[in-house]
């Protein structure tokens, strides 16, 4: 059970710290955030947006008040994390790693969530 904890709360500091940090990117260095967004081909009004679920959600998962927002937080990263990495590669920029960081500790996270913190169900 221990190592189980151990796995959780370093998957979970992993993927608070990257969506943290890249919510924080889009605050403090909109510039770049924005030449980013058009290189990739995304609309720019969604940067401020997104950097505001991508501090939401490290908040949801680590307070665990409300057990469908962690949900949907895990769900949110996957999606953001795996869109990210098809978008990096369909323009072949290479910049594809952190994005499949973030799926694999996204995943794992959620994996020792369940084994952590037990089964649940909740009752939406």
């Amino acid at each position: 059970m221990k190592n189980n904890k151990i796995i959780y709360w370093i998957a979970t500091a992993i993927i608070c710290f990257l969506f943290g940090s890249g919510a924080l990117m889009y605050f403090f260095n909109y510039d770049y955030a924005h030449q980013f967004f058009v290189s990739l081909g995304f609309p720019t009004w969604i940067i401020y947006p997104l950097a505001v679920l991508k501090i939401l959600g490290p908040i949801a998962i680590l307070t665990r008040k409300s057990l469908f927002l962690k949900e949907l937080a895990y769900a949110g990263f996957l999606f953001d994390a795996i869109l990210a990495v098809a978008a990096h590669i369909m323009v072949g920029d290479g910049f594809i790693y952190h994005g499949i960081a973030a799926i694999i500790m996204t995943t794992v996270s959620w994996i020792y969530d369940r084994k952590v913190f037990g089964n649940y169900t909740q009752k939406i």
